[in-house]
Order: C-alpha cells, then structure tokens, then sequence
C-alpha cells in the first residue's frame, strides 16, 4: 500500500483530457486491497492509467491495482491513442514517413484514414492481423495552433518550426505541461531554414538580411534599389499565423526594427504554391524553407563587409548559415504511452535521419570536411586579419588544423551567456553518443572556440577557452568513463582569428560566435 501511494504522489500530474471520449467514471483498487481511487477514466495507455479526482488528475500504475466501473478498458484489446498537431510543413511528408518508417522497423502494418488534407489518422496494426495497435492522428495546421491545441488539452505533442513563445510558454505551465527544461521536452529531430527565393532566371544572387527586412516592410519596392531594373517588386509569403513567417518576423523583421507591410504581401497556403508563383515572375521575391525551394534559386545572405553565406546542407547542419531553423517535436511534462515514446526514441536512428533527409529536410548525421575544402574561409580570414588578429593567429590554426577534418557539430551560444541555443543543446547529445560509441568513437576531437570581433583579442581568446571548456565539461557529464585526463578531448581557443561572417552586423557577429569540432 506504501508502495503505491508513493506511485500516486509521485505520478500527479495536472494535464488536459486527451480522449475525451473515455471519461467514465470507474474505481482503481490496490491489489493488496487496502486503497480505492475512484474518478473519470481520461486515458489508458496498456501501461498506465489517467483519471480525473476531486484533488486533480492522477497517473497510476495499472499493475498495482484493479479496474472497476463500466468505463474500465480491456488491456487485451487496448489501442494507443495519440494525436499530433502544429506545422504543417512537418506533417505534410514528413512526420508520416517516419511514422511509416517507424512501423515498418517495428513489425507492424500502417493504413492512413484521411478526413482532410490537414487531418488525417495513421492506424499501427500488428503484422498479418488487423488488430489495432495504436493511432495516430495528426492535424497539420501552424506552429502557434499546435501550442494552443496542447494548451486545451487536444494534442499529445506539437511539432513547431520555432521556439515555443514566452506566453505559449506561460500558458503551458499553467495548464500543467510544463515548460523546456522544466518538465517539457523539446527535441529536434531535423533541420530547415528560412531562405528567400527568386526566379532562376533573376540575377540577384545575394542578399542582407536588412535589405530582406526592408523589402518586407514596403521601404523597397523598386528592382533599381537593389541593383535591379526599374520595375516594381512582388512580395510573396505564407499565412501569417505560419511558424514560417512568425520565425521570419522574430529573427529578419525586429532585429532591424521593422514591421512586415502585410498589404504588400501575396500570401500563400503553401511554399509549394509559394515557390511555384515566385519561380514564374522575374520580378518576384519570396520567403519559403530550405526544404521546399522548388525551382527557384535561394538567395545567400551577405554582409557589407561583403562576406556570404549560402544555404547549405553543411551550413545548415553547423548554423553556419544564420537563418537555420530546427524543427521541433515539443512533448508535455507527462507520461505518454509506450508506443509513443517508442516512436520519439527512434525519430534518433539511423533509418529516421536518411527518412528526414528523403522528405527534403537537412538529417542530423554529422558530416566532415578538411581543410583544404575550406578555401574560401581562410581567404575571407586573411582579409579580415588585423591589428589585433593577424595572420600569426590564422598561420597557428592552420598547423593546427591541417590534418584534421571540421565536424558539422558546431555549438553556439545564446547572447551574452554559456547557455547553449536550442540546437546546439541537441548536439551535446549527438556528439556524446558518436563519441562513446558511434563514429567517433576512439578518436580524438577538438573543441575550437571562436569570437566575434567586438571587445579586445586578448579578451575574446579568453571568452573563447571558457566557452570550449563548457562544451568539454558537459561532455564529460555525459561520459564519466572518458576521463578528463585522457586527452580524447581538447580545448584550444583562437579568438576572432577566422570570421565566418561580417563583424559589422549583429546577425554576422552570432555567427562567428562558435565552437568548432575538429577530428582526427
């Protein structure tokens, strides 16, 4: 009896119905008898049972007690239920491959119930029987009404192109699903990007990012400003409730202190209608994902110091490229069946990431590239060296380097702090399990710390060390076994000695804000 009420104080748990429908009232016993819950049925997931008392929602142990009432479920004939909700652009392709995937790797049949384009339910059978297992169900919307519908108690987990917002935030502690860090859990189980497209056939190659701010605030409306013919320029974009244009605004719009001109704006309900409009006028400009380009040409985002970075596989996977975009799988602070945390264990496999990569997404397999491949960062290095950072600094990385191979798992930090951005909180984990026992595993690494270049170089090589040896410690967090003392890891700091972007702009100086992996 001890026993059990531990369980339930430990197990209690404010969180919305999720199957409405099984809100029966029934009566948990103990098996030893000597403890009765009575309450509504809110879910049963084969493993658990949830139900709804006077003194708040409660998760118990179904193998520490016995069901009674007309509502209690049959264990033998149980099916998981979940649902899904929030971007669309994950719940088009790609989350249901993986899902298929998944049952595939797991033994089971899947068929697809669909209602609408946006909502549609996936049915896991065991294999050769027609058995129900579990049911997915997803409703592919926008980022901001999958947080809403978990708020109300209508999703088990969202899918989001973007950070949950301080208020999305808010409203989920007090709904009792926890916050990131707190409870919540946030994962990223792939990459996209915000990229700005035009037609091929348009010779603009790059562009800033406050010139993006500008053209999407309605200050440039002629081609001439932009080097272009004197013709007016089409905006294009998606709904605004989409997480694509709410990262848009937050990450383009307010750091250069503009407002999207909403009656400018052409907007679609798709990047592919997107894509295909901008990809046919000339004169047109458009904000999509990296995954869903299309036909038309991506524009690199370039600095006035003249520096660019195009989107890339690579540059995505090191947030090299500044407008990256994780994409979210966020889970509430509960217990969710065991088919569903089976689920979210695999979105890490091998099978799931060449899945992430078929669908059009960036996969989060690490890559490598040597130095020799990285031309065009030593040039733009050596025409940033200066008084402080010459080419001594550049000629110390280079014997360093010239062996060794950059690894796409790079670390970037939240302004002004040791705090690790949210895909970089991923990658502690990514490399820690290379490290013990996957590719990496038996060689050696280096953790390269980099600076912008504001503030003095004596103290960015500093601020660098410190960074790098954050990353190490965490490491070894993860891998007691390593050692501090065994020289698999080491930490070497080089300042603002290679810039990967322009130091005159915010965007350029998060950016160079970094910690490189290097292997030998």
């Amino acid at each position: 009896m001890n026993g059990l009420r531990v369980a339930l104080r430990a197990a209690f748990l404010i969180a919305g119905i999720t199957n409405g429908a099984l809100a029966q009232e029934v009566t948990l016993g103990a098996n030893e008898g000597a403890l009765e819950i009575t309450g509504d049925l809110m879910d049963h997931d084969g493993e658990f049972y949830r139900i709804r008392t006077p003194d708040g929602p409660l998760t118990v142990d179904a193998a520490g007690v016995t069901c009674s009432g007309s509502g209690c479920p049959d264990p033998e004939n149980h099916v998981t239920r979940i649902v899904i909700s929030g971007a669309r652009t994950m719940s088009d392709v790609l989350m249901p491959a993986l899902l298929e995937e998944f049952a595939r790797n797991s033994g089971m049949d899947m068929k697809r119930i669909t209602r609408s384009d946006e909502d549609f339910t996936y049915v896991l059978q065991e294999r050769g029987r027609r058995r129900d297992i579990a049911r997915f169900t997803f409703h592919g919307r926008t980022s901001g009404e999958g947080f809403a519908d978990l708020v109300a108690g209508e999703a088990d987990m969202i899918m989001a192109l973007r950070k949950i917002g301080e208020d999305e935030a808010r409203m989920m502690s007090e709904a009792g699903h926890g916050t990131p860090g707190h409870g919540m859990t946030m994962r990223v189980i792939g990459l996209d990007g915000i990229v700005a497209v035009v037609a091929r056939e348009n010779p603009l190659g790059r562009i800033s990012p406050e010139d993006l701010a500008r053209l999407f605030s309605g200050e440039i409306e002629n081609w001439r400003d932009l080097g272009g013919p004197d013709a007016p320029i089409a905006l294009h974009g998606r709904q605004s409730g989409s997480g694509l244009m709410e990262a848009f605004r937050r990450r383009v719009m307010q750091p250069a202190g503009k407002k999207i001109a909403n009656g400018r704006i052409t907007r679609h309900d798709s990047n592919a209608d997107l894509v295909d409009a901008v990809a046919a006028d000339p004169l047109a400009v458009g904000i999509t994902s990296y995954s869903e380009r299309g036909n038309a040409k991506a524009l690199a985002l370039a600095g006035r110091c003249g520096f660019e970075i195009r989107p890339t596989a690579f540059n995505l996977k090191s947030e090299d490229y500044p407008l990256t975009a994780p994409l979210f799988l966020y889970l509430p602070a509960r217990r969710l069946p065991k088919t569903a945390r089976d689920f979210v264990k695999f979105l890490d496999t091998e099978p799931a990431q060449r899945v992430v990569q078929w669908a059009g997404f960036v996969d989060l397999r690490p890559v490598g590239i040597s130095m020799e491949m990285q031309g065009e960062r030593l040039a733009n290095a050596i025409l940033a060296a200066g008084r402080d950072t010459g080419l001594s600094d550049l000629r110390r990385l280079v014997e360093t380097m010239k062996d060794m191979r950059r690894h796409s798992i790079t670390f970037r930090f939240e302004e002004g702090s040791l705090r690790l951005d949210a895909q970089s909180q991923a990658n502690v984990e990514s490399l820690s399990r290379l490290m013990g026992g996957g590719d990496l595993s038996g060689l050696a690494i280096t953790l390269a710390g980099f600076t912008d270049g504001e503030g003095s170089a004596k103290a960015n090589m500093a601020i660098a060390k410190k960074r790098a040896e954050a990353i190490r410690d965490a490491l070894l967090v993860r891998m007691p076994s390593l050692g501090a003392g065994s020289g698999r890891i080491k930490v070497m700091s080089f300042g603002e000695a290679m810039p990967m972007a322009c130091n005159e702009e915010e965007w350029g100086r998060r950016v160079n804000r970094r910690i490189e992996v290097w292997i030998r």
